[in-house]
């Protein structure tokens, strides 16, 4: 099993930024290195979505369309740990975000919630206008 430990959420206003983070742990697959990691977000009433994914080298990362050009991904793979910073946050923003790892070694990265084998949580953000 892989443990996804998310942090970082919470109330911001129209406009800020937050950033998150997710520590991995008992990798089943070997190291980090051997996971693609993603993040999805939730609202309330509706379904999740997938936010951004980034490859298990870091050199391939891929964005939902409303997040593009305001947040960014990034790994660092000797913490375990994925980020996601999220600046010009709005209203439409708020949701619980959910850490996700798929056990892959491909540049190529998934978008769909069933390409992931792991998750966190998922923290709450709330932005208020």
């Amino acid at each position: 099993q892989v443990q996804l430990v998310e942090s970082g959420g919470g109330l911001v206003q129209a406009g800020g930024s937050l950033r998150l983070s997710c520590v991995a742990s008992g990798h089943t697959y070997g190291s980090y290195n051997n996971y693609a990691m993603g993040w999805f977000r939730q609202a309330p009433g509706k379904v999740r979505e997938f936010v951004a994914a980034i490859s298990w080298s870091g050199g391939t990362t891929y964005y939902a369309d409303p997040v593009k050009g305001r947040f960014t991904i990034s790994r660092d793979n000797a913490k375990n740990t994925v980020y996601l910073q999220m600046n010009s946050l709005s209203s439409e923003d708020t949701a619980g975000y959910y850490c996700s790892a798929d056990y892959s070694q491909c540049e190529v990265v998934g978008i769909h919630i069933n390409e992931y084998d792991y998750w966190g949580q998922g923290p709450q953000v709330a932005v208020s206008s």
